[in-house]
């Protein structure tokens, strides 16, 4: 069997990715393609990752995964309901901007703090067996 090397960066890298990539998709969320692609990607973001070697990086994709995954469901439960919403808050637009706004909060703060904690971790480089 080959020992491959896990850096240090990489695994911060990878820590950091999701989260960073599911902020950029749900601000830039009224460019809707965007958004779409990015939940086709996401998964496989999630899926590569979600079996690293590393625990602490498992733990921030899963719960970056829980904030995303989650409101994109809730997002589709909702928008079942739409023309009710639309009279609710007086229209189309005004429908989308809150959905916006709301999963922008849910989604940006919490993100942007395990980047923030992902980048403060002391990583170290890490030796995993290939085949």
């Amino acid at each position: 069997m080959e020992t491959r090397i896990l850096t240090a960066e990489s695994q911060r890298k990878t820590a950091q990715r999701f989260n960073i990539l599911s902020m950029i998709a749900i601000t830039l969320m009224p460019i809707f393609p965007l958004l779409l692609i990015w939940i086709a990607g996401s998964i496989l973001v999630y899926a590569s990752s979600a079996h690293h070697p590393n625990p602490i990086i498992r733990n921030y994709i899963r719960f970056g995964g829980y904030r995303f995954y989650g409101l994109i469901g809730a997002v589709l439960v909702i928008l079942t309901y739409t023309n009710e919403l639309k009279k609710l808050f007086g229209g189309a637009f005004h429908m989308w901007l809150v959905i916006w706004m709301v999963s922008f909060l849910v989604v940006v703060p919490l993100g942007l703090r395990d980047v923030i904690r992902a980048g403060r971790e002391r990583w170290q480089d890490m030796t995993v067996e290939a085949n």
